[in-house]
């Protein structure tokens, strides 16, 4: 399921859960590299269960070369929910990541890259962005500890993509970083509303990474169409800015229906079965945009009313398999009418467009708070 969706990138392993409530039960990668049976395990108090890290470093790694995508690695940078390692304390966990890196990249003769190699995987796997923290920016020491991780990581790997918890999407961040972290949570009318998040957005200085979004609350249930809706036009507005926007994705991914922890989630398994809710089916429509062209279109409707309930983005995408270009023009209409609009695109003549090729995608459901099921997994696609 997660290969149907074509990602771009896999960020792992995790957000809060690399944090740890305190630092005692933090993530650390190098317990969890190495003969499975000799990982030792740790508690993840944030979500409350023990982990086995059976799934570790390594093969978020190794998921991430078999999808064909980008992994990037989210680092404990000394910070955990309650407690802040101070910058003068923070040189050992400096050196863990440079440590990390190497295990990710090293050569096989070098102390991690051997690591590595023994695990199965002598060639180095292609690590290029990491992530220092997750949501830290206003915790202790985080600036401070932050700029020794950046250093120490551009001076040894300087073609790595350093990425910053603090938002610069409103003000202009004070420290250096290639991209920088925003997450939203919020209700389906927030949510759509802030489909304009980025349009005054500086382009200068880091791009921007939005790493975690969903609709939350009593709008989502565990995965309802009219989170998606809401999802799928605030995606269109970062699709529109992805001058400035490099990367996106909805979190979380997974969740074990036989332990639920956050509602609500991308893709929902047991032992033996497993379903996309809305939001999964959401992405999908969004797949093709990865090394699209935005194309300059407008959209006209009945009124200014109308025009507010819906957004619109026209994309210009090349298979490279087919050796075709398409044109895919995807619309969101967030109110609770039909509409006719009128879509008028930019750079591309009527006469190039084959009707006979054309195809026509609808998500949709008999009611907007609708949502898969292991019984009915496809009610809403």
């Amino acid at each position: 399921m997660i290969a149907d969706l074509k990602p771009g990138f896999l960020r792992f392993p995790g957000g809060c859960y690399v944090e740890g409530q305190r630092m005692a039960n933090a993530f650390r990668w190098r317990d969890s590299v190495g003969p499975y049976e000799e990982r030792p395990g740790h508690y993840g108090d944030v979500w409350n269960y023990w982990t086995d890290d059976g799934f570790g470093y390594f093969e978020g790694l190794q998921l991430a070369e078999d999808l064909g995508t980008a992994p990037i690695w989210v680092f404990n940078n000394g910070v955990s929910h309650e407690q802040s390692v101070a910058t003068e304390l923070i040189g050992p966990f400096v050196q863990n990541v440079l440590d990390g890196i190497e295990f990710a990249r090293g050569p096989v003769d070098s102390t991690w890259g051997a690591v590595r190699a023994e695990m199965g995987h002598p060639e180095p796997f292609q690590l290029q962005h990491v992530a220092v923290g997750n949501e830290d920016c206003n915790k202790p020491y985080y600036t401070s500890n932050y700029m020794e991780f950046y250093n120490a990581i551009k001076l040894k790997y300087p073609d790595i993509q350093i990425i910053s918890n603090c938002d610069a999407s409103i003000a202009p961040l004070d420290h250096p970083a290639d991209l920088y972290d925003y997450h939203i949570y919020t209700n389906a009318k927030n949510l759509f509303a802030m489909r304009h998040q980025f349009d005054h957005s500086s382009r200068s200085g880091p791009k921007a990474f939005v790493s975690e979004y969903a609709v939350t609350g009593t709008d989502s249930g565990t995965g309802s169409l009219y989170a998606a809706l809401a999802e799928a036009a605030f995606l269109i507005g970062i699709e529109l800015n992805s001058d400035l926007v490099q990367m996106a994705s909805y979190a979380p991914l997974f969740v074990n229906a036989n332990d639920r922890r956050w509602n609500p989630d991308a893709i929902v398994f047991n032992s033996n079965q497993q379903y996309g809710t809305p939001s999964y089916w959401m992405q999908h429509f969004f797949k093709s945009s990865n090394g699209a062209h935005l194309i300059p279109s407008t959209v006209q409707a009945d009124s200014s009313t109308s025009l507010a309930s819906i957004i619109t983005s026209a994309v210009r995408f090349h298979n490279a398999s087919s050796g075709m270009e398409y044109l895919i023009v995807k619309a969101v209409n967030f109110g609770n009418t039909s509409l006719n609009v009128n879509l008028a695109v930019t750079g591309i003549s009527a006469s190039n467009i084959i009707p006979g090729e054309s195809n026509i995608m609808v998500m949709t459901s008999s009611g907007v708070m609708d949502e898969n099921s292991f019984t009915n997994p496809v009610k809403v696609l």
